[in-house]
C-alpha cells in the first residue's frame, strides 16, 4: 500500500482577520487597545489546529499594506482607503496569538501573503507534501493543481476546490486565472479589466485561445467561438491589451520570494506554548477561548 503524501495547510492571514473586524462586536483589554479582530482570528486558528488530522501548518501575512505590486502600479488596492484606526494595532496581535498557538508564522517585506503561500507550496510540493490553501482568495486559484495536490478550502463556506472545481466556478483552469482577471478585472484589488469583458466571455476565450496574448486582435480569425459582440470585444481587447496585460502580472503570484523556503519539518504541529498563551489571553482580557488551546 502507498504511503500517504503528508498535508499542510496555509492559512492566508489577512483573509481571516479582516472577515473577523468586519463580524465581531467591539472588545477591548484592559489597556483600551481594541482586540475583536484579534479574538475572532484567534477563534479561527483554534478552530483549524483542533483538527485531529492537522499535522503541518503555517500562516502568511501580508507585512505592510502595500508590496512591489504599488511600485508598478500605484492604483493597485488603493480603492481600499487607509486601515481602521482600531483595526491597526491588532495585526501585531494576531502575529502574536498565531506564535503563541504553535502555528509558524511567514511575513515579507514587499511580498504579499499570496507570494509567501505560492513559495511555500512550490517548495513542499517538489518537497512530497500536499498542501491545502485556506482562503476565501479567488487569486490564489492559479495554485491549484491539477494533479490534486493543491487543493482551496474556504473555512466559512467549508468549500474545498480542486482543479474541475476552479474550472466550474470561473470557467478556467487554475493557471488561466491571471488571464481571467486580467480580461474580467478585480474590483476586490483595484484592478481593472477590458471593458465589456464578462466572465462567460472571458471563460469562452480563454478555452479557444488559452492566454490574453494568444487571443487574436481580428474576430474573423475567433472561429466558432461563441461569445455575444464577437466584433466589438475584439476591437475593445485590442485596444486595451496592454492594461489587460498590465492586471495580469499584477494577479500572478510570485513563486519564488527571496529568503523563503517551505521546509516540512519546520511547519510540524507541536500544539501551543502554554506560557505564551496565558500570558497574552491574560493581557487581552480572554478567558473562555483559552479552554480550548491544545496545547504541546
Amino acid at each position: 500500500m502507498a504511503r500517504r503524501r503528508p498535508v499542510v495547510h496555509i492559512l492566508d492571514g489577512h483573509v481571516y482577520i479582516f472577515r473577523a473586524y468586519y463580524s465581531m462586536p467591539h472588545m477591548e483589554a484592559a489597556d483600551g487597545t481594541p482586540t475583536a479582530a484579534a479574538y475572532g482570528f484567534a477563534n479561527t486558528l483554534v478552530k483549524l489546529v483542533a483538527d485531529p488530522g492537522l499535522s503541518h501548518a503555517a500562516v502568511c501575512f501580508d507585512y505592510a499594506m502595500e508590496s512591489f505590486r504599488n511600485e508598478i502600479e500605484p492604483e493597485y488596492k488603493a480603492n481600499r482607503g487607509e486601515t481602521p484606526d482600531d483595526l491597526e494595532p491588532q495585526f501585531e496581535l494576531c502575529f502574536e496569538v498565531a506564535s503563541a498557538l504553535g502555528l509558524p508564522v511567514f511575513a515579507k517585506p514587499e511580498y504579499e501573503a499570496d507570494d509567501l503561500i505560492a513559495t511555500l507550496t512550490e517548495d513542499l510540493v517538489k518537497g512530497g507534501a500536499d498542501v491545502v490553501i485556506v482562503t476565501s482568495d479567488k487569486d490564489l486559484s492559479q495554485l491549484v493543481r491539477e494533479d490534486g495536490r493543491v487543493l482551496l478550502h474556504d473555512l466559512a463556506k467549508e468549500r474545498t476546490l480542486d482543479a474541475d472545481g476552479v474550472r466550474e466556478k470561473f470557467g478556467v483552469s487554475p493557471e488561466q486565472i491571471p488571464d481571467y482577471l486580467g480580461l474580467v478585472g478585480d474590483a476586490v484589488d483595484n484592478l481593472p479589466g477590458v471593458p465589456g469583458v464578462g466572465p462567460k466571455s472571458a471563460g469562452a476565450l480563454l478555452s479557444a485561445f488559452g492566454t490574453i496574448e494568444e487571443i487574436p486582435g481580428d474576430h474573423a480569425a475567433w472561429g466558432d467561438v461563441k461569445v455575444r459582440g464577437a466584433k466589438g470585444l475584439a476591437e475593445k481587447i485590442a485596444r486595451h491589451r496592454d492594461r489587460a496585460l498590465r492586471t495580469k502580472e499584477l494577479a500572478t503570484v510570485v513563486r519564488e520570494v527571496p529568503g523563503v523556503q517551505g521546509k516540512l519539518d519546520e511547519l510540524a504541529l507541536a500544539g501551543a506554548d502554554r506560557e505564551q498563551v496565558e500570558r497574552l489571553f491574560d493581557r487581552l482580557g480572554w478567558g473562555r477561548i483559552r479552554d480550548r488551546v491544545s496545547y504541546s
